[in-house]
């Protein structure tokens, strides 16, 4: 049997309400469409980035990577991948930062240390997502105000969670996403041996039903 853990792979629409400056799902804009929003985070790095993209290739997936700046850092040529595959590539901060642990400055600095190591490659996309979905509201604001679009989640996979099998990680998914979820995943040695099992079995199962995976 798949194992299970109580946590919400949906997120509640009182949480949506309470933060609505931030961007949860594209669910009104695609209420005739069948299209779904696959998210990455934590990459680039060479051992699972590039399976990532090659599963996506196959079954001509797009999707957002959203990527710490040390890992662009160290993998330059992993990130030129994902450049050259044509997704969309999002901040994550430089140094992987829980928000709520740090003041606005130290944090905002963070993040533009992370667009400063895009950009060497690459014009940023003016996407942020907080590391661990985390992060205060002045840090928000503060990265509203340069442009970025704060970007969250419909359904998440807990692909790092060692309490959960591949199985429930896919099904999970499976359940709980409708057209116009966010969806995250995570290209990191945590998330490897879930993600590398639910990421086919999820693109499977929606492009069988006539979805398709669209970039941010």
């Amino acid at each position: 049997m798949p194992l299970k853990i109580n946590l919400p792979v949906k997120t509640p629409k009182l949480l949506k309400r309470l933060y609505s400056g931030y961007v949860w799902d594209k669910i009104k804009d695609c209420q005739s469409q069948k299209k779904l929003y696959l998210t990455f985070d934590d990459g680039p790095i060479p051992e699972v980035t590039p399976w990532v993209l090659d599963t996506l290739r196959q079954y001509r997936a797009q999707a957002t990577f959203f990527c710490i700046g040390e890992n662009i850092t160290k993998h330059p040529h992993i990130f030129q991948k994902l450049i050259d595959s044509e997704h969309s590539i999002g901040n994550h901060t430089y140094n992987h930062l829980k928000g709520w642990e740090y003041g606005k400055t130290i944090y905002v600095e963070n993040m533009v240390k992370a667009e400063a190591e895009i950009e060497i490659h690459t014009k940023t996309q003016k996407l942020f997502r907080p590391p661990y979905g985390k992060i205060r509201r002045n840090q928000a604001k503060a990265i509203q105000k340069r442009g970025y679009e704060i970007i969250m989640y419909d359904v998440i996979a807990y692909d790092w969670e060692q309490g959960i099998s591949g199985e429930s990680c896919a099904a999970n998914i499976i359940k709980n996403a409708e057209s116009g979820s966010i969806i995250v995943f995570h290209d990191s040695f945590k998330a490897e041996k879930n993600m590398k099992y639910a990421l086919p079995k999820v693109l499977d199962h929606f492009s069988k039903l006539g979805y398709t995976f669209e970039k941010l």
